[in-house]
Parts: structure tokens; sequence; C-alpha cells
């Protein structure tokens, strides 16, 4: 059963990262003026954050679909996804509206506040499908099976 789980948190997983860096991927400029609106970093770093961010989310999910080094995609979404947390957290807290950029899009909404607590609801829920993930990371139907078979130990040993 649990293995099963773990295709399903994989595939969920792995489908909105890859979802999320499809929409950013083809207007870059879009994605740093996304980051931008959080105010959270370097103005010398957003560029890069922004342009890379994309092409990070499709790798980490083709990664958790595919079942290629699951814990380690795992808990680079966790990482992704509590940073991702932080910052919806920090511009609700500091009163600023804007829209997540999460699936394109960012800079200022006027109604992004309302959306902030499903926001962060869903991130969190996805942040517990990763951990499940690196505790877990043998699931039904992963590339790791064929790349890392359990030999039985022999008799005896």
């Amino acid at each position: 059963m649990k293995q099963w789980l773990g295709l399903l948190a994989r595939l969920v997983t792995g489908g909105v990262w890859i979802g999320a860096g499809l929409v950013k991927l083809p207007d870059p400029a879009i994605s740093v003026q996304a980051v931008r609106a959080y105010q959270l970093l370097p103005s010398s770093v957003v560029p890069t954050v922004g342009q890379l961010l994309p092409a990070v989310e499709i790798v980490v999910g083709l990664a958790l679909v595919a079942g290629i080094l699951t814990r380690g995609a795992a808990v680079v979404s966790a990482v992704l996804l509590v940073a991702f947390i932080v910052g919806i957290a920090s511009v609700w807290a500091r009163g600023i509206t804007i829209d997540c950029g999460c699936f394109g899009g960012g800079g200022f909404d006027p109604d992004a506040a309302s959306r902030y607590p499903w926001e962060i609801a869903r991130d969190v829920g996805l942040l517990l499908l990763s951990a499940l993930l690196v505790a877990l990371p043998r699931t039904r139907w992963a590339v790791d099976d064929l790349l890392f078979r359990r030999t039985p130990a022999p008799e005896g040993s």
C-alpha cells in the first residue's frame, strides 16, 4: 500500500512542478518579475533565480514523475516548497498584494490576499507529499527500482 501511496505522491507533486515550470518557461521576464515582487532577495540575484526557477521546477517534476533519484528530488521539492510558503507568508504579513507567480503571472494583484491562505495550504499539502517521498522513496513504477535493485542477501549470511 505504501508503494501505491508513494506513486500517487510522486505523480501529483511531480505533475504540479512540471506544470508550474512549463507555464513560466516561455517568458522568463515574467518569472523574474514574480520573484522581484516578493521583495525578499537582493536585486542582483533576482534575475538569476527568476530565470532558473522554471527549469529547476521542470527537472524536479520530471525526476519525481519518472521516479529517478526520488529521495533527492523530494528533498529539493521540499526545500522549494518551504521557500514558497515563507515567501507567501512574508508578503501576506507585510501587506503586499501580489500574484504568487506559482503558475505564471506575478506582480501586483489587489485581490491576492484572499488567495494567500489557499496557496499556503496547497504548498503545505505538496510539502507533506514531498516529505512522504523523502521517508519512503521506494514506489511503484519508478526508474529507481531498475537502477538500484536490491539484491537478496546470500543464504547463510
